[in-house]
């Protein structure tokens, strides 16, 4: 019954967590507010946030799970991609906690972790299955064949879709992080009130820059015609964007599956959290006979329940880094 810690902080949270023989008995995670005046994430005080933050979270982590810092058998955490400042925080840790138990080091790929978070609790897909993994610095088609033989359809040219929403939000004029508030206040609007173009992409792979810039020259025109039509039709905006970006992602996912041939569908990453794109996935998987699994809400997001159960698995496979290893920006499926 191996324990494993997993560490995450790839980015602006900063999460830890304890799996038990591959049962996740506590998942902290720590946001960093200090972004939301800036608009976005600042990496050099997200960096600094977690120095703060993750000796904390690890305590809370282990306090909760019930075992002692001696029980550990093993120190999961993200290698990658994410901000480099970010991850070498998470790796350090990692690497001075290993070190001092004289405990094995499991390096865990983040993209892949997302898509392991299907494994943490019951029903889980069955080989091969495709996930959609969309968050906001990623949009993947992932044929997964085996927990960690893992084949990229498709990516994103451009904007993920987490950053069309974001993005979007900002032109909007809403507060950083926007894709929640829109995905809120399109829950009152009518998603056919107003038709945003779709992008023409060959392949499997997405792009959402055009759409980006075809609401910004949207919403300039129609306040130019009428001043106040923005926040008098936010609402109906919002639906019909959330609409088109869920479209654009949805037809993609059928496409990948109609020629991969699998019925076990999933979504992963933040914008899985999303509740038109979960919606949506549902009741066309209904049309179509998939079966489709979509994580609980804590697991979507960045958090270390994802590492712990990536590295619970690597740990059965014998699968260890040394202290030689170090952190990725860049890290591909």
């Amino acid at each position: 019954m191996p324990v494993i810690l997993g560490i995450e902080s790839s980015c602006d949270e900063t999460s830890a967590a304890i799996s038990i023989d591959g049962k996740i008995r506590s998942n902290i995670i720590a946001n960093q507010t200090v972004h939301e005046k800036f608009g976005g994430v600042v990496p050099e005080l997200a960096s600094r946030a977690h120095q703060q933050n993750i000796i904390p979270a690890v305590e809370q982590a282990i306090r909760e799970a019930k075992v002692h810092k001696n029980d550990i058998d093993a120190v999961a955490f993200t290698r990658g991609p994410g901000l480099l400042g970010s991850l070498l925080v998470g790796t350090s840790f990692a690497k001075a906690f290993a070190l001092a138990r004289h405990i094995p080091l499991i390096e865990v790929n983040h993209m892949q972790a997302h898509i392991l978070a299907h494994f943490i609790e019951e029903p889980v897909p069955e080989f091969p299955f495709l996930c959609l993994t969309v968050s906001g610095g990623h949009t993947q088609l992932v044929l997964v064949k085996d927990y960690f033989k893992m084949e990229l359809l498709g990516q994103t040219l451009d904007d993920a879709a987490g950053e069309a929403f974001d993005k979007t939000a900002k032109i909007l004029g809403l507060p950083y992080p926007g894709g929640p508030l829109i995905d809120r206040y399109a829950q009152q609007g009518n998603a056919k009130a107003f038709a945003f173009p779709e992008p023409q992409i060959p392949g499997l792979n997405f792009s959402f820059s055009g759409l980006k810039t075809a609401i910004l020259y949207f919403v300039q025109q129609k306040e130019q015609e009428a001043p106040g039509f923005l926040q008098s039709r936010l609402h109906d905006i919002c639906a019909s964007v959330q609409e088109r970006i869920v479209s654009i992602l949805l037809n993609k996912l059928r496409r990948a599956a109609e020629e991969a041939g699998v019925r076990d569908v999933a979504i992963a990453g933040g914008v899985s959290a999303n509740s038109g794109l979960r919606n949506s996935l549902i009741t066309l998987g209904e049309h179509l006979g998939w079966r489709v699994f979509i994580p609980r809400f804590e697991y979507c997001t960045d958090n270390a329940a994802m590492i712990a159960i990536a590295g619970h698995h690597k740990y059965r496979a014998g699968d260890f880094v040394g202290q030689d290893v170090a952190p990725l920006a860049r890290y591909s499926v």
